[in-house]
């Protein structure tokens, strides 16, 4: 398959009917449903970043955005509450990805006597710590 998704807007011409594969368009033109039927259309413009996450919350029930270039700026075209689209602001995505979680127990003390001033060595999440009293 070619890179992209199929876009949702039913106004974009049709290159070609009866496709089978994303291999059978011009271009860049990806075969999608349309109408009942199989066509190569332009693949959904997708601008950076992640729609957030809407479940569970109410939207517009309909369709006020297609893909991302009928966003103006930034905004991009996203599902809301209801099921319908509409433009918001994403979420930011940085480059590279997050270290695997490592949790290193430390014992910054093994006795009061090692705390400054009144503080305790109480047991933490992992390892003791100096702490002060309740």
């Amino acid at each position: 398959p070619k890179p992209g998704e199929c876009s949702r807007n039913y106004l974009l011409a049709p290159s070609k009917s009866g496709c089978v594969s994303d291999q059978d368009c011009p271009g860049d033109h990806k075969c999608c449903v349309f109408d009942c039927e199989d066509v190569c259309k332009p693949p959904a413009f997708n601008k950076p970043g992640v729609c957030p996450d809407t479940t569970g919350q109410l939207g517009y029930c309909a369709f006020l955005c297609f893909d991302d270039r009928d966003c103006s700026d930034e905004l991009k075209c996203c599902r809301n509450g209801c099921g319908g689209y509409n433009c918001m602001l994403p979420f930011k995505v940085k480059p590279g990805r997050c270290p695997l979680h490592q949790e290193t127990c430390v014992d910054h003390c093994f006795h009061d006597g090692q705390c400054p001033g009144d503080q305790k060595c109480c047991q933490a999440a992992c390892g003791h710590t100096c702490s002060q009293p309740l």
